[in-house]
């Protein structure tokens, strides 16, 4: 088993031909019983989440993973569903499901249809944004924090803060997301911006400030895992904004790699699965596929090997209390509450955040 979450490798060049060609389908079933069950779900997810691993039960009832299409971020899969695209279930961020719910691309779930629900985190089963007008439109099966990975024989910090992704003593040697979220929120962070889920212009403009500020300094915005990996591996880039899962991959290949705890706190994410609306496969088999990754064997092995959190409370007592410390997850109830917990953006916030972000990073 290829134990690097990431172990499609993708340059950025084939990242952007596959978005202009649309939606690549890399789970392949070959077999007539596989054949059917292809039928019957289509997945649509981030690089990363297509393997067996996370989804067993499914595989061991259906002889075979359904189809698995795959995005670089949510912006990009939002317009693919709304311009037509009908998978059945799909992966994203809590924030982003009131955007796919107001378009009408989502039909609600049935909790109690699923055996592992009983078992979900309270406080994430119903965080807000995954109940929509009374209904559960996601529900959650991982979460996690983003902080800053760097080198650590290569990098000499004089204290744990984001400000590091601006300091010129590593011009051309950083790197940030192409996703607007997590990158706004960083910065809100280093400019003491309080709510940029509902940000004024002032906020914005000092958000743009200081994203633009920070440009020329980084090597390149990546949205390929396995790109960066490569590039910390190389010391190409020696600090950047990154998924647990990137730094747990790193340590694993025995990169001199250290995760931040920033003085200025985290940013908490949660994702989950959606129903799209209208969707062609069949409705039992995506409840088999989200319940399998709500199984509690499922987050034993998403926490041993990507270092995010699951939702299934159960999880946490597979894994070895120093594995766990060593994730920064001893207590996940601690984690969540005090990281800053990442909520949805107001619509028209949100929109014009998305416009200035495109506009710094095409450097204008």
């Amino acid at each position: 088993m290829n134990m690097n979450p990431f172990h499609r490798p993708l340059s950025r060049r084939q990242a952007a031909a596959m978005a202009a060609a649309g939606v690549a389908l890399v789970t392949i079933p070959i077999a007539p019983r596989q054949a059917r069950a292809a039928d019957d779900l289509t997945v649509f997810d981030w690089t990363g989440y297509e393997i067996p691993e996370l989804h067993q039960p499914y595989v061991a009832k259906y002889g075979a993973s359904p189809p698995i299409a795959m995005y670089a971020d949510t912006y990009e899969a939002f317009e693919k569903v709304r311009a037509g695209y009908r998978p059945d279930i799909m992966h994203p961020n809590v924030w982003d499901v009131r955007r796919f719910f107001d378009a009408d691309l989502l039909q609600p779930w049935e909790p109690e249809r699923l055996a592992n629900w009983a078992d979900v985190f309270p406080e994430l089963a119903q965080f807000s944004g995954t109940v929509q007008d009374g209904k559960q439109y996601m529900i959650p099966t991982d979460w996690g924090i983003n902080s800053i990975c760097y080198r650590t024989d290569l990098v000499e910090k004089t204290e744990d803060s984001w400000n590091i992704l601006w300091d010129e003593r590593y011009a051309g040697k950083l790197s940030m997301n192409t996703e607007m979220d997590l990158s706004v929120l960083i910065a809100s962070l280093v400019t003491g911006v309080a709510d940029p889920f509902h940000a004024t212009e002032a906020d914005i403009a000092a958000i743009r400030a200081k994203l633009t500020e920070q440009r020329p300094l980084l090597r390149f915005y990546w949205s390929d895992p396995t790109e960066l990996e490569q590039a910390f591996a190389s010391g190409e880039v020696v600090a950047a904004v990154a998924w647990p899962a990137i730094y747990s991959s790193l340590k694993k290949q025995g990169q001199p790699v250290a995760y931040m705890n920033p003085k200025e706190g985290v940013w908490s994410w949660l994702t989950g699965f959606v129903r799209i609306k209208d969707a062609p496969g069949k409705e039992q088999n995506a409840y088999d596929y989200v319940d399998a990754w709500l199984a509690p064997e499922t987050g034993k092995w998403m926490i041993e090997n990507y270092g995010y959190g699951h939702t299934n409370r159960k999880s946490f007592d597979l894994v070895d209390p120093a594995v766990l410390e060593e994730k920064g997850l001893g207590d996940p109830n601690v984690v969540l509450k005090l990281a800053h917990a990442t909520r949805e953006f107001d619509p028209t916030v949100r929109d014009a955040l998305v416009q200035m972000y495109e506009e710094v990073r095409s450097g204008g």
